[in-house]
């Protein structure tokens, strides 16, 4: 049983009763116990959470924190035979002093104490009236003991749980400056938790979960937050319970606030993921105004060994969404909007900078009536607008061949139209017929060279008519063709400024229908409704059209029967390129966005249609995808210039340099 680089990771906040560390330790057992059931790794508590955060002067009184020391004894007995590691908050006394401490406990050992660095006393916080900073403890560890427990206590340690290793902060660590999870993620924590006991007043949940989701973006780290709720005494104050999972900036799990009843929640963080990404980054250390380097830090840092963790079976049950359309924008309708309309801004402003740089006020296109043509003169037309140039500046070409259809012909000849550029229409059939003639090509045999010989000959004209015109040719392929390699070479493969470079399929169908209802959902002079025409392309199957259609007239090469579905390709690209996945653990994404937790084969796309696949499928198509990949790297060494748009871009002068005789064989196992 593989664990795919994941660790179960739960923050529970449990009902407390302020001042009462036997009452507590009996409600924190019963979480663990879930937490245990559940196959968790780590289970964190609120800060404090022995005693309850609240107890003011009475942190003073001695029977108080000999009953917490009890409690933390008493909750690490329970964890013997246990694989999870337990974090709770308690006080505890060293020579002579006071600190607010997260005590890491497993299997019936405690095996650090982590003291609070940042200790507030401003507004409705007075902790320096009873604590102590654990700054006391930087540089060297010090020796605490709860019952017979000698036990490392420092700020600075770091556990080893399993694959991942994480630290603590407490509170307002994390709303200081410079937390001290800064330093931990640099010093290897992948894993950071928090216990915390922070107060609601309105619109601190907000900016909360910005500090939460921001600190994990910047450590590229799993952050697990929890803080108290309903118990706290309310004197003055409302504790509503916020507990937090948060994964390289993106929330995992998020607890229901104000809640009178103890709460847990759980996720499956990517360890191997922020392993990688850590790795791809090079910046991934600190420097301090003095000039030292995070490295001169290490030996200032503890590490404990945990031992191995539950043997959790992520197969059975993920507890992760695993989104199955990554390049596609999700959210509300005002968030669709606002990506999408960026994503085109970026386009139209990347190709209008071209344009203006080489003082060029023609492009020409070749327009079929599919998909990716469509988005790029979209796009041109937008960037002549914000230039000022008439749009009889943008030439589009249709150029009807062998397998052309009336549906697609008919929309290429329509859009141009309503949309008011100039528009030809060159017939490639007589000169590929003569150029068949010249080099013996048998007609009648529709092999690769019946089909490229077609895409080369329009590929001529576009770059001969921008010779005539003085402009460019602006390039349709997209991310996913370059991917897969679908493009002729020196064909549709070659252009003089690629628009659509890093936009995958998926995204482009989302883009041109977007487009449709917000861009160009007008009725010309003449009665073309653009929208329509735009919906009717978005509707139409994939196909380069090169071979004859069918006998109703109907497109006969739909891509997606012969190189696979795009929504699939698209996945097994974002998950390959961003974090580097091997092809067992994309398989097994693959079936968990695809099929379902429960292995249903059912599987609702992103326009409502249901998409039936076997895992069979998509172990065929993630073959497909890397056989494809490795081989067709050649294409890619050489391919034109385009705007990086998204966080997946194949251009060698960007993110993606690889040999072009690599082998494929390691990454066709799985």
């Amino acid at each position: 049983m593989s664990d795919y680089g994941f660790f179960r990771v739960a923050a529970a906040t449990p009902v407390v009763k302020v001042a009462d560390p036997d009452a507590n330790a009996a409600r924190i057992i019963d979480l663990i116990d879930q937490a245990e059931a559940s196959k968790a790794s780590l289970v964190v508590f609120p800060e404090l959470s022995i005693t309850g955060y609240t107890c003011a002067d009475l942190f003073g009184q001695q029977l108080l924190l000999d009953s917490a020391d009890e409690a933390v004894r008493r909750i690490a007995d329970h964890t013997r035979g246990m694989k999870a590691t337990v974090i709770v908050g308690t006080p505890v006394r060293i020579a002579g002093r006071l600190y607010n401490c997260a005590a890491v406990i497993r299997c019936g050992e405690i095996k650090g104490l982590v003291p609070k660095t940042f200790i507030p006393g401003y507004g409705e916080f007075y902790e320096g009236r009873w604590f102590s900073s654990g700054t006391d403890f930087l540089g060297q560890d010090g020796l605490a003991t709860i019952g017979k427990h000698k036990v490392t206590v420092s700020p600075n340690l770091l556990f080893k749980a399993g694959k991942a290793t994480f630290a603590v902060e407490i509170c307002e660590d994390l709303w200081s400056p410079i937390p001290p999870s800064s330093w931990h993620a640099v010093q290897g924590a992948e894993v950071i938790v928090n216990l915390s006991a922070s107060n609601e007043v309105i619109m601190k949940h907000m900016y909360r979960r910005n500090l939460v989701s921001g600190q994990s973006a910047r450590t590229v780290s799993a952050y697990v937050y929890s803080s108290c709720g309903y118990g706290e005494s309310t004197q003055d104050l409302v504790f509503g319970g916020s507990s937090l999972i948060c994964e390289n900036g993106t929330f995992m799990a998020e607890s229901e606030r104000f809640s009178t009843s103890p709460s847990i929640i759980y996720a499956d963080v990517d360890i191997e993921k922020l392993q990688i990404l850590r790795q791809k980054d090079n910046t991934f250390h600190a420097v301090s105004p003095d000039g030292s380097h995070s490295k001169d830090y290490a030996p200032l840092y503890s590490r404990i060994e945990l031992g191995a963790g539950p043997d959790t079976d992520f197969e059975k049950e993920l507890l992760r969404y695993v989104e199955p359309h990554p390049f596609v924008p999700g959210g509300n309708a005002a968030e669709l909007d606002r990506r999408a309309r960026e994503i085109t801004s970026m386009q139209v402003l990347a190709l209008a900078t071209r344009l203006s740089h080489i003082g060029c006020k023609k492009a020409v296109l070749g327009i079929s009536g599919g998909l990716d043509s469509t988005l790029a003169l979209l796009v041109t037309v937008l960037a002549f607008d914000k230039l000022g140039l008439p749009r009889d500046g943008v030439i589009g070409i249709t150029m009807p061949g062998f397998g052309t259809t009336g549906r697609t012909h008919g929309n290429a000849c329509g859009l141009m139209d309503a949309l008011g550029i100039t528009s030809r229409e060159i017939p490639i059939g007589p000169s590929v017929t003569r150029h068949f003639q010249d080099i013996g090509q048998d007609p009648g045999k529709h092999d690769v060279t019946y089909e490229n010989s077609q895409a080369r000959e329009r590929t001529q004209i576009l770059m001969d008519i921008a010779n005539m015109e003085n402009g460019i040719v602006v390039g349709t392929g997209d991310l996913s063709e370059l991917a897969l390699g679908w493009a002729t070479y020196n064909g549709d493969h070659m252009s003089m400024y690629g628009v659509n470079a890093s936009i995958p399929k998926t995204l482009v169908k989302h883009l041109v229908k977007w487009a449709a209802v917000n861009y160009f959902s007008t009725t010309t002079s003449t009665g073309v409704n653009i929208k329509d025409i735009l919906l009717d392309i978005a509707d139409t199957p994939i196909s380069p059209e090169l071979t004859p259609a069918d006998e109703n007239g109907n497109i006969a090469q739909k891509t997606e029967d012969i190189v696979g579905p795009y929504e699939l390709h698209d996945f097994f690209l974002y998950n390959f390129f961003r974090f580097g996945y091997s092809p067992q653990k994309i398989l097994f994404l693959a079936k968990k966005a695809f099929l379902g937790q429960d292995g249903d084969h059912a599987f609702i796309g992103p326009e409502g249609k249901q998409n039936t696949y076997t895992e069979a499928d998509l172990s065929k198509w993630l073959d497909v995808f890397c056989r494809r990949f490795f081989s067709q790297q050649f294409k890619r060494s050489c391919m034109p210039d385009g705007p990086k748009v998204g966080s997946v871009s194949l251009s060698p002068r960007g993110d993606w340099r690889m040999p072009s005789d690599v082998s494929a064989t390691l990454f066709m196992k799985k």
